[in-house]
């Protein structure tokens, strides 16, 4: 029989699994969308929390609902050689290649880098971004205690310093809130839906539900039903905080345009908050927050692709994994914040998609009888889609022309794939497909019985 959890156990996960989720994109998108949404703030907000927050959610609930020990156990479900390719692209985007060396950039040049302001950036990102790994390395390297010291030590600090602010921005705001920016003039549900993409929490909910079921069952839940219990309530916690906080911030964004103008980023917003409510304790104030928020971030993104690797490559421990991953994302984020998110977008352009529809496959196995047939031909008719997407951005990236091939398609896309402008061409064709191989997965199933 399960223990059962108390109250205040489902608080620590939860709040754990918020530090993991909150980083450096969390601040500084919502922020922006806040400033361009403008009037039109509360349908882009929606849509924002549909992907920023729900899809994440539905991703824990993904993990406890499938039964499977890990992602790639449960992405081989199309087949073991896409399971363990897929999983550990989307563990080297989420760790050494784009989001970890994302969060010690942003730490910097939102947390650090304002106060050093004719300071030789670059050495000063050299050194502080070997401090801000090598604290990484050492909490990564005691992965047993992540529990205590993220979700009791570090993530209510974020949680009070930003609530702070946001408390301020709503009882005294800056300025009125102004007409929207062109892209979201129409449309601006559709762009905040989109726009939740960046923070790749869906992406990383794939990979911390195992770090939030392993910690349930340590405190003695074990049954498949306990688990997804315990996942869901603790889960409702680090939601709630986020949607809060992502709408707090947002508001915060959309009263500033009048005072300060439109920034190219989210991060001047948030400084420039800071600094108008509280001087200089406002600036410090901020810097806590990003260093906490990053870190935490961090942390968890570290610990989730070394103990992936180990698994994979059992015979090189999981330090030897830790100390490299670390050091890599070192290097990448001395390339600067505007380079590594540049060259993340055509990655999440493809692997969103396919992580998405993992998502939904998953929750309606039951119906299709769990058929591979289904599974398979969902994601190669995604992949179809959301590999020209990623090419498609990666030549505007580099302004180059696309390949004859790469052309033809993209206009038969663009002519006969509703919603392909909003990079949703691939929905109705996989709700298509689900629907059709699951009614023949059905059949078979029947005709089989019967026969």
């Amino acid at each position: 029989m399960d223990n059962k959890l108390s109250f205040s156990n489902y608080f620590i996960v939860g709040v754990m699994l918020f530090a993991l989720f909150f980083g450096a994109g969390n601040l500084i998108f919502p922020a922006q969308l806040g400033q361009n949404a403008g009037t039109n703030l509360w349908p882009s907000v929606i849509g924002f929390l549909i992907t920023g927050v729900g899809l994440p959610f539905l991703g824990i609930l993904v993990m406890g609902i499938s039964g499977s020990r890990d992602l790639r156990e449960l992405s081989s479900r199309i087949h073991p050689i896409y399971g363990t390719v897929f999983t550990s692209l989307l563990y080297l985007t989420i760790g050494p290649f784009f989001a970890a060396p994302r969060t010690g950039a942003v730490a910097y040049d939102i947390g650090i880098a304002p106060f050093f302001e004719h300071g030789n950036g670059h050495i000063g990102l050299f050194i502080f971004t070997l401090l801000f790994f090598a604290i990484t390395l050492w909490f990564s390297l005691n992965p047993a205690k992540l529990v205590d010291r993220v979700g009791k030590i570090l993530s209510p600090g974020i949680i009070i310093l930003i609530f702070i602010l946001l408390v301020m921005a709503i009882v005294k705001p800056m300025g009125s809130i102004e007409a929207p920016q062109e892209a979201y003039q129409n449309g601006a549900f559709m762009k905040g839906f989109t726009e939740g993409y960046n923070t790749m929490d869906a992406l990383a909910s794939l990979v911390f539900g195992i770090i939030v079921i392993n910690s349930i069952r340590a405190l003695g839940v074990k049954t498949t039903r306990g688990v997804l219990g315990a996942t869901v309530k603790s889960g409702t916690v680090a939601i709630v905080f986020l949607g809060v906080i992502y709408v707090g911030i947002a508001y915060l964004g959309a009263t500033s345009t009048e005072r300060f103008g439109l920034f190219d980023t989210g991060g001047p917003v948030l400084g420039s908050a800071a600094s108008h409510y509280f001087g200089m304790t406002g600036t410090v104030m901020l810097s806590v927050v990003i260093l906490l928020a990053c870190l935490t971030t961090s942390i968890g993104l570290m610990t989730a692709c070394g103990e992936y690797f180990h698994t994979l490559f059992p015979k090189v421990s999981y330090k030897l994994f830790v100390t490299l991953f670390t050091t890599a994302t070192f290097i990448i984020a001395n390339f600067g914040l505007a380079n590594i998110i540049n060259y993340s977008i055509p990655v999440l352009m493809f692997l969103y998609p396919l992580a998405i529809v993992l998502m939904l496959l998953t929750f309606l196995s039951p119906l299709f009888n769990h058929s591979r047939l289904v599974y398979i031909a969902a994601t190669v008719v995604t992949f179809l889609i959301s590999i020209i997407d990623g090419l498609k951005t990666f030549f505007k990236l580099f302004k180059m022309d696309y390949f004859g091939w790469v052309s033809g398609i993209i206009k038969v896309y663009e002519h006969y794939l509703p919603f392909y402008h909003e990079g949703l061409g691939w929905l109705l064709p996989v709700l298509i497909v689900i629907l059709i191989t699951g009614v023949i997965a059905r059949f078979m199933q029947y005709s089989e019985v019967h026969a």
